[in-house]
C-alpha cells in the first residue's frame, strides 16, 4: 500500500464512526497429523472456481500454510459479524472438500518455521528480503479488527488513548502457549515471536495529531526505512486506505464465540476512546516503558497473572482489569447494543489446564482444532 497522505487524510475526513471490518487468520493443516501444509494457493484457486463470494474474502499471508478471511466493510458490528459468519461457513466447507483442516491459535505448537514456504507476492517478497530470519520465523495467526473513526486527528488521538489498553486486550486474547514443540512458559508466544521481533511493531508512541503521525511516516519514507505503509506493523494504527483504527494486538481465537466477543470488546474500546476525545475526557499518556511492563505481564501470564494499574502504580489481578475495561466501554457498547460474553477461561488458560491434567501438546492442539471446527463451521453462532 503506497503512502498517499492526501488521500489518506480524506479517507478519515469522509469516514463514518462505527463501520466494522473483521479479519481472522487460520493455519492450514493436514487433518490426520495436524501438521501445517502449504495449501493456500490451492484453496484460493478452488474458491475462485466454485465460490466467488468466498474468493473475494480470502487473503494470503506470509506463508502458504496460512489463510485469512475478511468480512469486508460492515455498516455496523452485527453486519460485519453476519458477513464473517457466512465467510467462515464457506471456508470450512471448502477446506473439508479440499481435504484440509483449519486451526485457530496464535502459533502452531510444533511446526518448524524453516519448512514453511512463503507465498510469492511482491509484498511478501519484500518483507522476507528485508527482514530475513525475522520474517521467516513469523509463523503466527491473529485477529484484526477495523473500526471506522471520522476525522484524521481524532483517529490518531483514539490510537493514542488505546496504548495503555493494548496489554489488557492481549491478555484477554492470549491463545499461544506452545511453539517449536515446547511449552514456552508463556501465554502468548505469538507476541514474543512476532511483536517483539518485527521492526515498527508493538505499542506505538503517542503522536497527538495527524501532523505528528504524518511527520513520522515522512521520516520513514525519507530515510528509506519503508516503501509502503503495510511495513508499519503497530498493534494499533490508523489504516490509511479505510479510514479506520485497526487493532492488531490479539492472538487468533480457537472458538467463533470468543473471536466475536473479543471483536465486540475491541469495537467498544475504540468507540469509547472516540467518545472520550469528543467529550474532552483527560487522556492518560503513560511512558512507553510502563506500557511495556504490562505487555510483558500479558505475554508471560495472560489472564492468570496481574497487570499494573498505571494511574495508581498498583498491581491488580488481570481479571479485575477486564472488569474495569468492560465498565469503561459500557457507554459506547450500550449505545450500539453490543454485548461482550467472554468465557471463564481464555484459550491459553484452557490449553494450560489440559496440559497440567496430563494431556500432551499434541492432544491439547487436537482439542483446539476440534473447538475451531465445531464453532467456526456453523452458519450461526449461539
Amino acid at each position: 500500500m503506497s503512502l498517499d497522505f492526501s488521500t489518506a487524510h480524506e479517507s478519515f475526513e469522509d469516514a463514518l464512526d462505527g463501520t466494522i471490518g473483521l479479519e481472522e487468520e487460520f493455519a492450514i493443516l493436514d487433518p490426520s497429523t495436524l501438521d501445517m501444509v502449504p495449501r493456500f494457493e490451492r484453496l484460493h484457486d478452488a474458491a475462485e472456481a466454485s465460490d466467488p463470494v468466498l474468493a473475494a474474502s480470502l487473503a494470503g499471508e506470509l506463508i502458504s500454510s496460512e489463510i485469512e478471511i475478511r468480512s469486508g466493510r460492515g455498516e455496523d458490528f452485527p453486519a460485519a459479524v453476519a458477513a464473517q459468519r457466512d465467510h467462515r461457513r464457506r471456508l470450512f466447507a471448502l477446506a473439508a472438500d479440499q481435504g484440509v483442516a483449519l486451526g485457530a491459535t496464535g502459533t502452531h505448537p510444533w511446526a518448524d518455521y524453516r519448512e514453511q514456504r512463503n507465498i510469492d507476492t511482491e509484498h511478501y517478497r519484500r518483507v522476507v528480503d528485508g527482514l530475513q530470519y525475522v520474517a521467516r520465523r513469523n509463523n503466527t495467526f491473529s485477529l484484526h479488527v477495523h473500526v471506522g473513526v471520522r476525522g484524521a486527528d481524532r483517529a490518531v488521538q483514539v490510537c493514542d488513548r488505546l496504548r495503555p489498553v493494548l496489554p489488557l486486550l492481549l491478555a484477554v486474547s492470549a491463545n499461544s502457549p506452545f511453539v517449536d514443540a515446547r511449552d514456552s512458559g508463556l501465554h502468548t508466544a505469538r507476541t514474543q515471536t512476532f511483536t517483539k521481533s518485527f521492526p515498527r511493531c508493538g505499542v506505538p508512541d503517542a503522536f497527538g495529531d495527524w501532523r505528528g503521525f504524518k511527520d513520522y511516516l515522512d521520516f520513514l519514507v525519507k530515510t528509506n526505512s519503508i516503501v509502503e505503509y503495510t511495513q508499519v506493523w503497530w498493534s494499533v494504527r490508523p489504516h490509511l486506505a479505510f479510514g479506520t483504527v485497526e487493532v492488531r494486538i490479539c492472538d487468533a481465537q480457537s472458538t467463533a464465540a470468543e473471536s466475536e466477543a473479543l471483536a465486540a470488546l475491541i469495537v467498544g474500546a475504540v468507540l469509547q476512546a472516540a467518545r472520550d476525545v469528543d467529550d474532552g475526557v483527560p487522556s492518560v499518556d503513560p511512558a512507553p516503558r510502563l506500557v511495556e511492563e504490562n505487555m510483558w505481564r500479558a505475554i508471560r501470564h495472560g489472564l492468570d497473572g496481574k497487570l499494573i494499574d498505571l494511574e495508581r502504580a498498583e498491581e491488580q489481578p488481570a481479571a479485575e482489569a477486564v472488569e474495569r475495561l468492560l465498565a469503561w466501554t459500557a457507554p459506547a457498547r450500550s449505545e450500539l447494543g453490543i454485548d461482550v460474553a467472554l468465557p471463564e477461561w481464555n484459550g491459553a488458560q484452557r490449553q494450560r489446564r489440559l496440559l497440567e491434567a496430563g494431556a500432551s501438546i499434541e492432544d491439547v492442539y487436537a482439542a483446539t482444532v476440534r473447538e475451531t471446527r465445531e464453532t467456526y463451521a456453523q452458519e450461526a453462532i449461539v
